[in-house]
């Protein structure tokens, strides 16, 4: 008799079937070079690529030849796919779910290198030729030998090749319970791929009887500050909005330049009030997050002429650990009203030092702060909700194909305070897509006592010392699945995001119901995000893979 999907023993096929594919030295290596030649830009038509190659590599799996609906691809709402592999224990309910990425950031970087940086041999070849041109750290790196060069090396190539040796394992009898590898597209953008996979862990649960004990990510490790060479492992990941503020000031012809107020110099008081404050700082012991900076900052004047520019924004990176979305608000408009006096102060002294030279009337001066809820209640009040929701509509019907969320929220604004023109010189503060919920197992007794146990068998089995950090500093997909650590209502997110669940939008109620506790394990690695990207090649075949195995085998048993 067959056996089914539901009832096949894993061991069966072990005994059945000896040959290993990637627990070899060369066959795990040859893995991480066929993923990174696969040049999977989120975006591209490549990201859509590797997910096939995924799931038809593991298909080649004794297990999943038997059962080839183990592994499936799933399309995201923009025919993207996510990867979901599972190899069950007869038997078995506890499920460990090993997670990674499969895109990667674009390669405009690598410059002259610029068609090699998919190919790490042939590239760390080029720069040993080469290092004369790079920098000083990579150079030595480079010459130690145990380095490999090349785009999504690091991040997070090497992760996905550890996650599927795993699940190789696991197909083998390795661990007295399930894994469920769960490969994404987008998280170096929207984390679409990991928004779409939560409504999909919740059916996987349902269809299989799986109760998820954790969720093992493996991006790789983040220093700290430069030069900190220590090895972390992680029980949560940092948050993440991106505020904005959309200027509006008043136009006028540049043989005029007092009779308006030029939206630039607007947006550049924000700036330097937003830049590197620490005020915004958290700290969790001694994990402290980094501060505010600038992602975007432009005015929206179409072409040249001589007008002022009178519409202008910025977009801010900001990391969160417990600090409530509530307090957030508060802390940001205090933020754009200290930078509104500023501006005012500032057109104040120069109007005035103008009028010593030559006599002149300056403006009366005044910037109101508000948030876009209340922009939002004041042009429904004022102007009428149907004229709101035409706005709405033209903003959506003329979005172009592949037109970034964040562009179609400001356009939203734009068009907003065009509608209230007279309501200026204003400052809205707003959140453009995406928002990162913090998230951390601090309260999982079972999460902690695998960390232990994994730190002690790192130093004495490998002679590491591993330290445990409550979040991840890279920003990950573990934010969308984990226990979430800020109690605050969500409302004050979304009621000061435009266009929310029109342009985006995540699965709250599925989020509330996973809730899984978290842990991050991953390669070293150096420069992410930069044309010097590297993955150490000892600690990614040695004591990486033995880490995992034992985080897996101490996760399923506690």
């Amino acid at each position: 008799m067959t056996n089914t999907y539901n009832d096949i023993l894993i061991g069966e096929i072990y005994m059945q079937h000896t040959t290993e594919k990637w627990q070899s030295r060369e066959g795990f290596w040859s893995l991480v070079k066929e993923l990174v030649r696969c040049g999977s830009i989120t975006g591209s038509e490549q990201e859509v690529q590797i997910a096939h190659y995924i799931a038809d590599t593991l298909r080649t799996l004794p297990y999943f030849e038997q059962h080839p609906d183990a592994v499936r691809l799933h399309p995201t709402a923009d025919n993207r796919l996510v990867v979901t592999a599972l190899a069950k224990k007869e038997g078995a309910t506890q499920t460990v779910i090993l997670l990674n990425h499969f895109d990667v950031v674009n390669i405009d970087d690598y410059g002259r290198w610029k068609h090699l940086a998919f190919q790490p041999d042939e590239l760390t070849k080029q720069f040993y030729e080469n290092k004369h041109l790079l920098p000083a750290d990579a150079v030595k790196d480079m010459e130690s030998g145990e380095w490999l060069f090349g785009r999504g090396t690091m991040d997070m190539k090497c992760g996905v090749a550890v996650g599927m040796m795993m699940l190789e394992r696991a197909t083998r009898g390795a661990f007295d319970g399930n894994v469920l590898m769960l490969s994404v597209c987008d998280e170096e953008v929207n984390s679409a791929g990991m928004i779409a996979a939560v409504p999909i862990l919740l059916q996987l649960a349902e269809e299989h009887g799986l109760t998820y004990t954790a969720c093992m990510n493996a991006e790789p490790m983040f220093a700290r500050y430069p030069g900190d060479n220590a090895k972390y492992i992680y029980t949560g990941s940092l948050g993440k909005v991106l505020p904005g503020f959309f200027c509006c000031g008043k136009e006028s012809h540049v043989g005029e330049p007092l009779a308006g107020l030029n939206a630039n110099l607007m947006v550049s008081h924000v700036t330097c009030e937003m830049e590197l404050n620490v005020g915004f700082c958290e700290q969790y012991g001694d994990e402290i997050t980094h501060p505010p900076t600038s992602l975007q900052q432009y005015d929206l004047k179409q072409g040249y002429s001589v007008q002022t520019p009178h519409k202008a924004v910025a977009l801010f990176n900001l990391f969160l650990m417990e600090r409530p979305l509530e307090e957030v608000v508060a802390l940001l408009l205090q933020t754009a009203k200290s930078a509104a006096a500023n501006i005012e102060q500032t057109y104040r002294t120069q109007a005035a030092r103008f009028a010593a030279l030559q006599q002149s009337n300056p403006l009366d001066i005044h910037i109101e702060v508000l948030t876009f809820e209340e922009l939002l209640a004041y042009a429904k009040e004022h102007h009428g909700t149907q004229a709101v929701e035409q706005i709405e509509r033209n903003v959506l019907q003329t979005r172009q194909a592949g037109e970034d969320e964040r562009d179609v929220v400001i356009r939203f604004i734009h068009d907003l305070t065009s509608l209230c023109n007279e309501k200026g010189p204003i400052i809205v503060l707003f959140f453009a897509p995406p928002y990162y919920p913090a998230v951390s197992s601090k309260r999982n007794t079972a999460v902690h006592t695998a960390v232990k146990d994994v730190i002690n068998h790192a130093s004495e089995q490998h002679g590491i010392d591993l330290q445990q950090l409550e979040y991840f500093t890279g920003l990950c997909d573990l934010s969308y699945i984990g226990p979430q650590t800020s109690i605050s209502s969500i409302a004050a997110l979304t009621g000061n995001m435009p266009l929310w669940e029109r342009v985006y939008e995540l699965p709250l109620h599925e989020m509330a119901q996973l809730q899984i506790p978290v842990i991050n394990i991953g390669p070293v690695g150096k420069d992410a995000h930069k044309w010097t990207e590297r993955l150490n090649i000892a600690y990614a075949e040695g004591p990486l893979p033995q880490l995992m195995h034992h985080t897996i085998e101490k996760l399923l048993a506690n």
